[in-house]
């Protein structure tokens, strides 16, 4: 059990000023808190013991007690954490290559640490037993979503993903129970996202999201969350990191149905193969 510090970091813009307190504090000193009460990291921290238990809601544990274990798991990794690093003016190419790369890494490292295996394999069976899948992103989450649509497609999973935000949103009305719709927002906020997932939920499908970790308006719409870890902000926030985070969930998905079909999906997979290959000689 692990992926405390990971979660603080996370959410760290999204508390209120005391619970702020006591989530820098942890990040700071996670060794000192795993010995105190709620009462001693509230001294030492500045922030009240109710903040604390607003915090732990934030994270989505369930008490002190879970978010202690979460970051002692951290520590027993004993493995140096990596700093997500900033392209710099005059930075060689060498120092690009190794930064750019490493951030990737980190970010697919950090989600797996708050990526819930019982919230994955619920969504993997939706997505297994749906009729039709429908993929919503706006932006740089479009591209993720065409991505999908072309994964599930070649398992013969009949899917869909739309250029046109109208299309997007009149396809949600549309949809049937048998329906998977799944909403691709690393903000959480983008608002025609939002309101396909609500549309869809609204027909009686069931619905999976793709966000940042944290309390988000996609992820309320969501049957089931799924959340990601990428610190976006300067140049990394035209969606690099997350692109990656967002792609890997993407596979885990896509994977998980395919194992669970291994058969079909194997036939249909090399059906694919075999006509492109016919095609274009490769």
């Amino acid at each position: 059990m692990n992926g405390g510090l990971v979660r603080l970091r996370e959410i760290l813009d999204d508390l209120t000023p005391s619970e702020r307190k006591v989530a820098e504090y942890i990040i700071s000193y996670p060794h000192s808190i795993l010995d105190m009460s709620v009462a001693q990291l509230s001294a030492e921290s500045g922030g009240s013991q109710a903040a604390i238990i607003r915090l732990c809601k934030s994270m989505g544990v369930k008490g002190y007690p879970e978010l202690k274990l979460k970051v002692a798991g951290d520590l027993n990794q004993n493995e140096e954490r990596y700093e997500y690093r900033e392209i710099r003016p005059g930075d060689s190419m060498e120092q690009i290559i190794q930064t750019v790369s490493a951030n990737n890494i980190q970010s697919i490292r950090d989600t797996v640490t708050i990526l819930d295996p019982k919230t994955v394999d619920l969504a993997v069976e939706a997505l297994s037993q749906a009729s039709r899948i429908f993929f919503y992103g706006l932006g740089a989450s479009h591209l993720i979503a065409q991505d999908a649509h072309h994964k599930f497609l070649r398992i013969n999973k009949t899917s869909h993903s739309f250029t046109d935000p109208h299309l997007e949103l009149t396809s949600a009305v549309m949809l049937n129970p048998g329906d998977v719709a799944v909403g691709i927002s690393y903000s959480g906020e983008t608002a025609h996202v939002i309101e396909c997932l609500k549309e869809a939920r609204a027909c009686g499908a069931k619905t999976i999201s793709i966000t940042k970790y944290g309390n988000n308006a996609v992820s309320a719409q969501a049957d089931y969350p799924l959340y990601t870890s990428s610190t976006e902000n300067e140049i990394r926030s035209g969606a690099m990191s997350s692109r990656m985070t967002q792609l890997n969930v993407i596979d885990i998905l896509y994977l998980g149905v395919a194992s669970r079909e291994y058969d079909q999906s194997v036939r249909y997979l090399k059906k694919s193969r075999e006509i492109i290959k016919r095609l274009t000689g490769r």
